[in-house]
């Protein structure tokens, strides 16, 4: 019998393409049969989608917390300067009975409620404004030109007003000829200064959730003779109030603990921040310094935990 023509060599492609279908096959069924399993548990997808970032926020944060509150029950060797790791409740003591940290205390509660305060009162006109009044393209533009003082950085805006309130200033300038000077550096200066900085912060909420109120209830309000003014109080603010609350949780938050801007502007006056930047830095007393950043911690824990049941929460 005549055999037919060998056959010749095969090239190395032709080798390839026929063994990458056979090695990928294994690896497309493995993927399909992981795929299959998943789909039948929710609670198990739920869990891995989870897993990352609850590692990383208990890394980060709660892990964090536990550290500040364990260091707050250190101590400091007065003669060494070093760190003495035994566990004393002397810090919390001092925090809790000295007159000096009542006072900074009350101080800081009372900036943060100006600040949130007066931005409240500027942020719900213009919320109000940007969700129910302006057209579509006049509200996307607004919505930049609050957007836009956070391009800018912190500290640029913080010196900023440290020059508009500086003795001889711009507001020195404007208000002169009607006989009036700058409030100068202290805390009213902090006031208006964390005021601005913060106010995109409680704007955004608030406009979210004055654009969820229904136009119909406004319409509806309207049509049973309701004045504007008794529609916005009647309607409006019940429907918005958690936008609000979420709105004061960003400006009372961030007003409590910072302290650049006391610095910046605040003269003489000190806040909590301010006290915990200078135990940790010139007085190297780590100790204290967690014993009071547990203050501002535990202020806005209660007030979180106060507002919780108005839904609040839920348009951060």
């Amino acid at each position: 019998m005549r055999s037919g023509p060998r056959p010749g060599p095969r090239s190395r492609a032709e080798l390839s393409n026929t063994i990458e279908p056979t090695l990928a096959a294994p690896s497309g069924a493995a993927n399909r049969r992981f795929s299959s399993f998943l789909a039948t548990r929710p609670k198990l997808r739920l869990a891995l989608f989870l897993t990352a970032p609850l590692t990383w926020l208990v890394a980060v944060y709660i892990v964090a917390l536990a550290a500040l509150l364990v260091s707050a029950l250190w101590s400091v060797d007065s003669f060494t300067g070093e760190i003495n790791r035994s566990l004393t409740l002397d810090n919390l003591k001092e925090v809790v009975t000295d007159a000096l940290y009542r006072t900074v205390t009350l101080r800081t509660i009372f900036v943060a409620a100006a600040v949130t305060a007066i931005d409240v009162a500027l942020a719900l006109p213009i919320a109000f404004f940007m969700a129910k009044v302006a057209s579509p393209r006049l509200r996307h533009a607004l919505v930049v030109a609050v957007l836009t003082p956070l391009w800018a950085s912190y500290l640029v805006k913080a010196f900023a007003w440290r020059s508009l309130l500086s003795e001889g200033g711009l507001l020195d300038w404007i208000l002169g000829p009607f006989g009036l000077h700058s409030p100068g550096y202290g805390l009213t200066a902090v006031i208006m200064t964390q005021a601005y900085i913060w106010l995109p912060y409680v704007i955004l909420p608030i406009y979210a959730g004055m654009d969820r109120v229904p136009g119909s209830l406004l319409e509806a309000a309207g049509d049973l003779g309701a004045p504007s003014a008794l529609t916005i109080r009647t309607v409006v603010l019940p429907l918005a109030l958690p936008a609000v609350i979420a709105g004061t949780i960003f400006s009372f938050s961030l007003t409590m603990g910072d302290y650049i801007t006391v610095n910046i502007v605040g003269g003489a006056n000190q806040m909590l921040g301010n006290l915990v930047y200078t135990n940790v830095g010139a007085a190297n007393n780590l100790p204290l310094a967690a014993a009071i950043a547990l203050i501002p911690i535990v202020i806005m824990l209660g007030y979180l935990a106060a507002v919780r049941r108005t839904g609040a929460l839920d348009n951060l």
